[in-house]
């Protein structure tokens, strides 16, 4: 959808578009306020508005946030999580706290770019560079645990990456144009009353997660669902469970819809990782898509029209952690969805990590790159070979040589995946979709994929379907989902 140009964004403004929450943010100049472009106040005179690409952007220019359309709480922009290059590796990572935990430094190392380049780069194409693009995040999350929960709030302060108290007080007054204590009032019929000096209960942090509609989360729901490891990840009814190994500690998440909203409740180890864990269930839930940008591109090819508009809102679930996925890749080679789901619950029964507290079905942690490296072909239900190429394959990952997350380099990341020995296109395909979040995967040998074209009457051959996914690009990965769910 992007680049737009201000007579564009002014348009999407003027019809109050929620297509576009997320993409921009418009600041009135007049009033000092940025709002998203639905916000439903009256359009202010084009003369009177400027556009930013990002919150932070606004905020740097002396704009605080809209009390009636909370621009912070708009699902985050498609494009940061599509692009394969440094600007959209770097805003990946900072969304997951790289920044507030190790430093710009450390961002920069992901990268393989100095300091000063990175900076340089993300002004020029958001406006803002990494530490400022970190403190609108750190406040965006203090405002979620100022009004959600009931932490002190010299607690949320810290909790939120800020250094200090003080910081944490002038960045919320100049953001939301209220203190930290006045925004606590304001949702205090909402929150549990508490007495002074009575120790505060450490209970589920539940957040509302914004999204683009159509969301299909009955599909997305019966993805996870039939892929769901006893132990790490659970469906029953509404609501999808799963834990999840965080900087700072281990966590559960539990993800309940109802209609298109999306609610989650975390319980963390640490609430310092409550901004990692809200990023990271928005990618396993692919939030931040742009169902109707790609709607329209996919429905230009005669065979995947019907599909998609039976399916409007599909998603591409994404997953939180790159291990994991690859084991449960390696163990899904030649046997079926279920067969691979009983290998995965039995080392999870072996060798996962216990949670402190479990959460209903929630009891373990999937196992650490260094545990599986060190396990032995023998400990694995499959052939030796498989069983030592999977541990090869996970020493790599456990010494940094392979990084499978959302900021990784997915050409690189993809590249040394298959110079792995039993690691095949096929399984270096499913884990940059799902770990690494690339949207334009497409695995022209996939069983399913045949049996899809097949019954749709169409060239099923890996050469024949490869060349007809050409068209589908850059949503190859979206059309394959949709071939999956057609069966």
């Amino acid at each position: 959808m992007l680049p737009l140009d201000d007579d564009q964004c002014y348009r999407a403004c003027q019809g109050r578009d929620p297509r576009f929450d997320g993409w921009f943010v418009t600041a009135v100049r007049t009033t000092g306020i940025y709002c998203r472009p639905s916000c439903p106040a009256i359009t202010p005179k084009r003369q009177n508005v400027e556009f930013f690409r990002a919150a932070a952007t606004a905020q740097a220019h002396g704009y605080r946030a809209c009390k009636r359309c909370r621009p912070d709480a708009s699902p985050g922009s498609p494009e940061w999580n599509s692009r394969a290059d440094v600007v959209g590796r770097a805003m990946r990572l900072i969304a997951d706290g790289l920044v507030d935990r190790e430093g710009v430094g450390a961002l920069a190392a992901r990268l393989g770019y100095s300091d000063r380049q990175v900076h340089r780069l993300l002004v020029a194409e958001v406006g803002s560079g990494p530490l400022a693009l970190a403190r609108a995040q750190r406040a965006q999350t203090a405002r979620i645990l100022i009004e959600t929960t009931a932490l002190p709030i010299t607690e949320v302060a810290f909790a939120a990456g800020f250094q200090s108290v003080r910081q944490f007080n002038d960045t919320v007054r100049e953001v939301y144009a209220a203190s930290p204590t006045d925004m606590r009032l304001a949702k205090a019929p909402k929150s549990p009353s508490r007495v002074a000096g009575e120790p505060v209960t450490r209970g589920p942090l539940t957040v509302r997660l914004a999204c683009r509609e159509p969301f299909d989360g009955d599909a997305l729901f019966g993805f996870l669902g039939m892929r769901a490891v006893p132990g790490v990840e659970s469906v029953e009814g509404e609501t999808y469970r799963r834990s999840l190994r965080l900087s700072r500690g281990n966590g559960v998440i539990s993800v309940t819809l109802t209609g298109a909203t999306v609610s989650c409740a975390m319980t963390l180890d640490d609430v310092a990782d409550v901004q990692s864990a809200v990023q990271r269930t928005r990618r396993l839930f692919d939030l931040d898509c742009d169902p109707a940008l790609i709607r329209e591109h996919l429905s230009a090819d005669p065979l995947l029209a019907p599909l998609v508009e039976k399916r409007p809102g599909l998603r591409a679930p994404g997953h939180p952690d790159g291990t994991e996925l690859l084991v449960r890749a390696v163990l899904g080679q030649q046997v079926s969805v279920a067969g691979a789901r009983t290998l995965a619950a039995r080392i999870v029964a072996a060798h996962g990590e216990p949670l402190a507290e479990p959460v209903g079905a929630i009891t373990h942690v999937f196992p650490s790159a260094a545990t599986i490296a060190g396990l032995s072909p023998e400990d694995f239900a499959m052939p030796r070979a498989r069983g030592a190429a999977l541990i090869e394959a996970c020493a790599k990952v456990a010494d940094g040589s392979i990084v499978l997350d959302a900021g990784s380099d997915r050409a690189e990341a993809t590249a040394a995946l298959q110079n792995l020995r039993g690691i095949g296109p096929w399984t270096a395909g499913y884990v940059a979709m799902r770990a690494l979040g690339d949207p334009d995967v497409f695995l022209p040998s996939d069983l399913g994929v045949r049996h899809a074209l097949e019954a749709l009457g169409a060239e099923s051959s890996p050469a024949a379907a490869a060349q007809r996914a050409e068209a589908w690009r850059p949503w190859r990965t979206y059309a394959l989902h949709h071939l999956w769910a057609s069966l």
